[in-house]
């Protein structure tokens, strides 16, 4: 396994493996991986004949009161998981590697940011779509995998590939799950023991939308509401930021459900943030939990 923590390198080596005809698939990620990380890169590496990874810590994507600081870190062991999962290439650039003191280009994916977490986190997306457009351009790759837990990220990223016209196939990967159903995530460790337990209401809040919807109810604020209720019995510690319903076209707010929609919530338990989230279609082609 190769690690890579300069630009020009990476884009070579990406150049080389274009024109002997491998297949390159590409995670970007911002370390401190776990089970959710790894199966994408299960997903691309089927897709591929080289796998490449990227830990960065995006500072573009955090907020002035967010937890860039803070954000967990530790590449060596993130190395370790990358080794033992057959990656090929890891890229982990410095900041100052992937931003010179006078960068002054982004890039804004408009309206699929003004709901959910984009509402909440201003800037956020705008953060995310440059920096997995710069990648996007260093590792050349010919597959991406997203995970769905973000799947207002994943939703913009494929809207910015199909409107740039870029030669990518962005592939979307399941939410990965602890036993309890709680969705894995890297802000889990920020947790206490009453907080961890507590979180779990996320998930079932999610199952309990579903069950209501298999039921017959097609009025979201009626399913928004009984999820709210559900959350504050149940979990006393936590801070509902919102919780939504919205089309997976246009993300945006539904009030009747028809076809394909998004259900999705951000939570604090303290100053940690939670996400989670189903996408369900009424013609039961989709439902991707």
């Amino acid at each position: 396994m190769k690690v890579i923590r300069k630009i020009g390198e990476m884009m070579d080596i990406s150049e080389i493996y274009r024109r002997e005809g491998r297949t390159i698939g590409f995670v970007p990620t911002m370390g401190y991986l776990h089970q959710g990380h790894t199966s994408l890169f299960k997903i691309a590496r089927k897709k591929s004949h080289i796998l490449v990874v990227s830990i960065f810590v995006n500072p573009l994507q955090f907020g002035p009161n967010e937890d860039y600081k803070e954000y967990p870190r530790d590449l060596q062991r993130d190395l370790e998981i990358c080794k033992n999962e057959n990656v090929d290439i890891v890229f982990a650039p410095s900041e100052s590697e992937m931003y010179l003191k006078d960068f002054s280009t982004f890039v804004e994916v408009k309206n699929l940011d003004e709901e959910l977490c984009g509402k909440y986190r201003p800037g956020h997306f705008i953060g995310v779509a440059t920096v997995v457009l710069k990648l996007f351009n260093i590792v050349k790759p010919h597959i991406a995998v997203f995970g769905l837990k973000d799947a207002q990220q994943y939703f913009i990223i494929r809207r910015m590939v199909r409107d740039l016209n870029l030669d990518i196939e962005i592939i979307p990967g399941p939410t990965i799950r602890e036993s309890d159903g709680l969705a894995m995530s890297s802000r889990n460790v920020y947790l206490n023991s009453e907080e961890r337990k507590q979180a779990t209401v996320l998930y079932k809040s999610l199952m309990l939308a579903k069950d209501i919807i298999e039921k017959g109810e097609r009025s979201a604020s009626r399913i928004i509401y009984e999820m709210e209720k559900f959350i504050k019995e149940n979990a006393p510690l936590s801070k509902i930021q919102y919780i939504q319903i919205v089309d997976t076209n246009n993300l945006k707010p539904i009030e009747e459900l028809k076809s394909e929609f998004l259900i999705a919530l951000a939570v604090f338990f303290g100053k940690t943030r939670l996400i989670d989230n189903i996408i369900i279609s009424l013609d039961g082609t989709t439902n991707i939990i």
